[in-house]
């Protein structure tokens, strides 16, 4: 991916993230919401991505319609990562 391109991208992760992440922070499980790098299989892909943190992913069939993660917002795609318990020290 070119520079420009990239940057471009992110730019617009950023200003999606940001016009989403109160609704997102809403649903079961979110603890976080951030811009990264979507993962495939385990491993880091170079697509800029929303990535979503839950406590604990679920099957999509156990949680609410309000619940679901879209796979995509505005363009921009989505990655659910589990990270379990998040707390202040």
């Amino acid at each position: 991916m070119a520079d420009t391109d990239f940057e471009a991208s992110l730019k617009h992760a950023q200003a999606v993230k940001q016009r989403h992440e109160a609704q997102l922070l809403t649903k079961k499980n979110v603890v976080g919401v951030g811009v990264g790098f979507k993962q495939r299989g385990g491993q880091m892909t170079d697509a800029v991505a929303i990535i979503v943190n839950v406590q604990k992913k679920v099957p999509k069939s156990q949680l609410s319609p309000q619940d679901l993660i879209p796979e995509h917002l505005e363009g921009v795609p989505l990655d659910v990562v589990e990270v379990g318990s998040i707390s202040a020290i």
